[in-house]
């Protein structure tokens, strides 16, 4: 397959239709790199906002455990959207004013009041620093962030003014009550992680049966964009996106060759299939759909995987999802080892109910007999009455492989702040990928 990105006619008909005058030269000449061609599989993996706060996973801790000289791209997570669908921070402390101390900061130096900027952005800035290679991204919207994606994306001038303001805070670096440009050169492009076109997820999104053919529109528009900006800075910028597991959802709300044309990756949802708001206990990031499951329809991976390859998506720009956290049931009745059995509820845990940091649930290990699918490809752990879904490094090394063998464009972690001190989930999924 020729590593030369071609336009499809189909997209030059969306970008006629629309009125503009796009140049895609410049990224289609960086993606020939960073799209199709690529040496090595990418390592994407999501540094959340909050990971600072209960959790005390700091920017800092991704050097200490190893995980950063094993990323090619770090995705901050969220930026959100007002309802005009303009970018708007989501935490302003957390992102550009909290303080770090010398013991908290990546280069050893404390913050001081009235430096130009702070909080989790400055970390990121040092981060890149001592890491050059390491592409950063913001990501927008997510679970309880994707509200106004609809509103966004719903005209030519909501989608210019979208995408202006987003550029304007995140990759030119102009936030509300900072030093103008005080962020510039801290993010490497734009992610976004409209959960759901045309779907909704979390209740009270704005959705719109026009969501699908709106999404290729935005991304027509952040191409034009973002070419704008790199004949001015000589910059080659990524634009990435999330994307459902789900078929239905897929067919719903994406139209995936035009989509992956736009695109520089795009990550594919390879975890919660399955979780507590289910009646039965099951595995929530099998590689493959395990032969007794009784649901229907059934996930897995490789269903949503082939769905994408399918429906157009080149197999180099896509990114397989891999969970560093469990989904838990308890009451669960004793028997098969917990697997397909009703259960009560979600399990008892430390920040979510049914949701367990894989670092935290190692710790119980002892009270749990491991088990393993190997042909599916999925573990889970059961006690007699509480069962938790297992992505261990055994299973990571798994999907790592998984990846290598069917030559996909790499892997994408939900999210770093799980893994342990000694960072084993992430050295067993690269050891996986570079096979």
């Amino acid at each position: 397959m020729s590593s030369r990105r071609r336009v499809l006619p189909a997209l030059l008909a969306t970008v006629m239709a629309a009125g503009m005058t796009v140049s895609l030269a410049p990224q289609a000449v960086a993606e020939d790199r960073h799209g199709g061609g690529h040496d090595k599989a990418r390592t994407v993996g999501y540094y959340t906002q909050w990971s600072g706060y209960g959790r005390n996973f700091l920017v800092k801790d991704l050097v200490a455990n190893g995980t950063a000289p094993r990323l090619t791209h770090l995705n901050y997570a969220f930026g959100f959207l007002d309802e005009s669908g303009k970018c708007v921070s989501a935490d302003t402390w957390a992102d550009y004013q909290r303080p770090f101390t010398a013991e908290q900061s990546v280069d050893g130096t404390a913050d001081v009041a009235g430096q130009p900027l702070s909080g989790n952005l400055n970390q990121l800035k040092q981060l890149k620093v001592k890491h050059p290679k390491l592409r950063i991204n913001i990501s927008l919207g997510g679970w309880t962030g994707s509200k106004y994606f609809s509103n966004a994306a719903l005209t030519p001038e909501s989608r210019a003014s979208h995408v202006a303001s987003c550029l304007d805070m995140w990759l030119k670096g102009n936030f509300p009550d900072a030093a103008p440009g005080a962020a510039a050169g801290v993010f490497d492009g734009i992610d976004l992680d409209w959960e759901w076109p045309s779907s909704e997820a979390a209740p009270g999104n704005v959705v719109r049966p026009e969501d699908k053919q709106n999404f290729t529109a935005l991304l027509v528009e952040y191409r034009k964009q973002l070419g704008k900006l790199t004949r001015q800075t000589g910059k080659r910028y990524d634009l990435t996106a999330f994307l459902p597991a789900d078929p239905r959802q897929v067919d719903r709300g994406f139209e995936v060759a035009k989509v992956f044309e736009l695109l520089t990756f795009g990550t594919i949802q390879g975890y919660d299939f399955h979780g507590a708001w289910d009646p039965l206990t099951n595995q929530q990031s099998s590689l493959r759909t395990p032969s007794a499951d009784p649901t229907a329809p059934q996930f897995s991976s490789q269903v949503a995987i082939d769905h994408y390859l399918k429906s157009g998506a080149p197999k180099s720009k896509v990114v397989m999802g891999v969970p560093f956290y469990s989904r838990g049931w308890t009451g669960v009745r004793n028997e098969n080892n917990g697997l397909f059995q009703p259960a009560t509820g979600p399990a008892p845990a430390t920040y979510e109910a049914g949701y367990e940091d894989y670092r935290i649930l190692k710790a119980q290990l002892p009270n749990f007999t491991v088990h393993r699918d190997t042909k599916a490809g999925h573990a889970w752990l059961f006690d007699g009455t509480t069962f938790w879904t297992w992505d261990d490094p055994v299973e990571m090394k798994r999907k790592g492989r998984y990846v290598a063998e069917r030559r996909l464009g790499g892997a994408m972690i939900w999210s770093l702040d799980g893994d342990t001190a000694d960072g084993e989930l992430i050295k067993a999924l690269t050891s996986g990928l570079s096979r």
